[in-house]
């Protein structure tokens, strides 16, 4: 029976409301079988236009050219078919053609020459403007390092907007990228000053931009901002799609030559996919050649510097240089021969002789100093608290001189700071915060403090500083006598940093102390359980056993996690499983559903397949049930390689299918 127009557009509608990745691509490749053997032929042009863009930012990018072949054959068979929608995507999906086929070598130049100018015929036919044509021909004479480039980058710019343009987020950070290639500095950065007080946003920016002109400060310099900019790019890499590969890699050069060698393989460690493989050759090439420069810095000083990683056969900064560069070395080989010329094993072999800079960046969050003060005020039997002042606070009865209206002020500055995205400018002021309220006595009020601080120094990388920060806040919430449930919180808050620190073992035995804590009875308050006949005692004990309850189950699920970080993934994932069952008791479905999809990711890297399935569909279900269609997605995309790998593929059809039902 053929679907109506209205409810297949309704089902392509919801393959594009999901996130990118295997999930979508599998539906909306499930999208266009249906038109194809179904109609109506009127959501054909949806369908396709779908699927292409769900291949060019679900990392497979070389899939997309077939489909949209398919569109362009279409709009000349059909072009009453298409409606304005269809007709711009259309259009604008030329961009993401011609760019992409020069970001795979075995795509012959001639192919894409045909590509562009085909481009250029249509768009002239349709009487579009010829901004977006203008910049497809600099991206390919830059790719090849064509004696043209110069003038393709000037005509680019010359050529007037129009509805085809690169969206006005990333038009600044392209031309910057090129004039910082080109020694054009000091004009990339005005670019990207000025654009960036406009607070410009799309799929990758401001993220990328922000990684260029890190960089660009570091040439010029500018070691305050290139701090700045750096911590300021990491916050905002989270919310980008794609791999960014290019960003990644350049965070990981500047720390690298900024002294931070530490951080600079933490991030190799923790990007380690992209070593062997991205969106693209081009995208995994771009990042072999920054991560290429941050090993040629390394291996100056520290060529014997450990590297931990499971994807590549090396096991110090030294043996990786040498494997990141023969492989480098290969892959632009073979783009240098498609493009007929050397541009590209250039630029590789002028990456490999980056130095360091002349000076360390301070990227610390926690200043140096501060932990050292703690340090030098600690009495030898507790870590982080002065003898002084380890006594349990009484809110109630603050020391002389207390300045509770200024720690007050202090905190809901800092706190207005962190939701304008300015952790770093709120750090400070939790510091200040922690001290006075040390000072007057109020441990817990201080330990609180501290823990925000921490979270602000996390966010931004300085893992160090946060864990100084955690551990010196988990000391004085015991020593002021805190409730247990907020002592476990930042606990399990600070586990990321230690674990990211090496320091995994120590974090799951302060879980542990955790649960143990939680084990003994409790009134409301958190104080030693009191009389039963109190009026209102049996509800108040009541919900503190079911915060008690949540927080175990949380506890778990952080101790899971930690196991599996030091490669117990057996532990780790009955672990999981227990956590995820004990939510799912109380209620808590989303947790549950978490929880659910860690023991299958678990079970589904040890090849159990059956209990991976298992875990994996309460978490599909679970999401479903509380409407979070993004993690749901992400989860049955897991789901859906699992059943492919185990040859079940009607059960995998089967998951693609529910998701947009």
């Amino acid at each position: 029976m053929s679907r109506t127009l209205e409810s297949a557009n309704r089902e392509i509608s919801r393959v594009r409301d999901l996130p990118y990745g295997l999930a979508r691509t599998q539906a909306a490749e499930r999208q266009v079988r249906l038109v194809d053997s179904e109609g109506p032929d009127d959501a054909r042009a949806y369908a396709l236009s779908t699927l292409v863009e769900a291949y060019v930012w679900g990392g497979e990018v070389d899939k997309a050219y077939v489909p949209f072949t398919r569109l362009v054959r279409w709009w000349d068979e059909r072009p009453d078919l298409f409606d304005e929608q269809d007709r711009h995507t259309l259009f604008w999906s030329f961009k993401w053609m011609v760019a992409n086929l020069t970001e795979f070598p075995t795509v012959p130049a001639a192919q894409i020459d045909r590509t562009l100018a085909d481009m250029e015929h249509r768009f002239a036919v349709a009487g579009n403007g010829m901004n977006a044509v203008a910049l497809q021909r600099f991206v390919w004479s830059r790719a090849r390092g064509a004696e043209d480039t110069a003038a393709a980058y000037e005509a680019w710019v010359a050529t007037p907007r129009d509805d085809f343009s690169q969206c006005e987020a990333c038009e600044p950070g392209d031309r910057a990228s090129y004039l910082f290639e080109v020694g054009r500095t000091d004009e990339g950065i005005r670019l990207l000053e000025r654009t960036l007080t406009e607070n410009p946003t799309c799929a990758t920016e401001p993220a990328d931009m922000l990684s260029h002109l890190q960089l660009a400060y570091l040439e010029e310099g500018r070691l305050a901002d290139a701090a700045a900019t750096h911590r300021r790019g990491l916050a905002h890499l989270a919310d980008s799609h794609g791999d960014m590969a290019g960003a990644r890699g350049r965070h990981v050069e500047l720390l690298a030559r900024g002294g931070h060698g530490d951080r600079a393989v933490r991030m190799i460690e923790a990007d380690q996919r992209l070593l062997t493989g991205g969106d693209s050759p081009d995208s995994r090439l771009t990042y072999l050649v920054h991560v290429g420069a941050a090993l040629a810095a390394l291996r100056a000083t520290e060529p014997g510097r450990p590297v931990r990683l499971t994807t590549v056969p090396a096991t110090t900064v030294a043996e990786l240089a040498d494997w990141a560069r023969a492989e480098a070395d290969a892959l632009a080989a073979a783009f240098d021969r498609r493009n007929g010329t050397d541009h590209v094993s250039r630029l590789v072999a002028r990456a490999w002789r980056t130095e360091a800079a002349p000076e360390a960046l301070d990227l610390a969050v926690i200043p140096a100093q501060a932990r050292r003060a703690g340090t030098d005020a600690t009495d030898g039997g507790v870590s982080g608290a002065p003898a002084s002042a380890l006594r349990p606070s009484d809110p109630g009865s603050p020391a002389p001189g207390a300045e509770l209206p200024d720690v007050t002020a202090t905190l809901l500055r800092a706190s207005q700071l962190v939701d304008d995205s300015d952790p770093a400018a709120a750090a400070p002021l939790y510091l200040e915060a922690a001290r006075h309220a040390e000072d007057a006595g109020l441990l817990a009020d201080a330990g609180s403090a501290l823990a925000e601080a921490a979270r602000c120094a996390q966010v931004l990388d300085d893992h160090e500083g946060a864990s100084w920060a955690y551990t010196r806040a988990t000391t004085l919430l015991r020593a002021g006598g805190a409730d247990p449930l907020l002592t476990a919180a930042v606990v399990r808050t600070h586990a990321r940093s230690a674990a990211d620190l090496g320091r995994a073992d120590a974090a799951l035995a302060e879980v542990e102390r955790c649960l143990d804590e939680l084990a003994a009875p409790t009134t409301a308050d958190g104080g030693p359980e009191g009389p039963a006949d109190v009026p209102g005692a049996a509800e108040l004990a009541e919900r503190r056993r079911a915060e008690v309850e949540r927080e175990r189950a949380e506890l778990d699920d952080c101790a899971a996690r930690l196991l599996a970080t030091l490669g117990r993934d057996g532990e780790a994932a009955t672990r999981a499983a227990a956590a995820a069952e004990a939510f799912g008791v109380a209620g808590h479905v989303a947790d549950a559903s978490h929880a659910f999809w860690l023991a299958g990711r678990l079970h589904a890297d040890a090849g159990a397949t059956d209990p991976a399935v298992e875990h994996l569909e309460s978490a599909v279900e679970g999401f479903g049930l509380v409407r979070d269609a993004g993690l749901r997605a992400q989860v049955a995309a897991l789901l859906i390689d699992v059943l492919r790998r185990a040859g079940r593929d009607r059960e995998a059809d089967d998951v693609a299918r529910v998701l947009t039902d």
